[in-house]
């Protein structure tokens, strides 16, 4: 049986979810994953804490919450292209991300070898 292009989405942000839990100690509230040719975004909302966001009042703060958020899931970066790949069977060629300290967002673009979204 083949999957539909939101099963795979839904699957991806079900597995991303997971993998914060695990890995990060607690998840987002909230995950919306979409596939764009050959590009998978990641969209979690309510991944600030509310002392986070307490330090984000300063630019000193709010950077140093970017960087060390970003250095954590850089740290798991080998289990997140894992899933992609165990998920659609494709390699992640690269992988972009950033918060953001206002709306407590992270967005993960995850670059696929090829247009992934031409399978459906």
């Amino acid at each position: 049986m083949n999957k539909t292009k939101g099963s795979i989405e839904a699957e991806i942000s079900k597995a991303i979810t997971q993998w914060e839990k695990d890995f990060l100690g607690r998840g987002s509230v909230s995950v919306k994953t979409d596939i764009l040719r050959d590009m998978i975004i990641v969209n979690l909302k309510g991944i600030l804490t509310p002392a986070e966001y307490s330090v984000c009042e300063t630019k000193d703060g709010m950077l140093s919450i970017k960087k060390n958020r970003s250095d954590l899931v850089e740290s798991g970066l080998k289990d997140l292209y894992q899933i992609i790949l165990t998920i659609t069977g494709k390699k992640v060629s690269s992988f972009h991300t950033d918060i953001s300290t206002r709306t407590g967002e992270r967005i993960m673009v995850f670059k696929l070898l090829d247009d992934f979204e031409k399978n459906f």
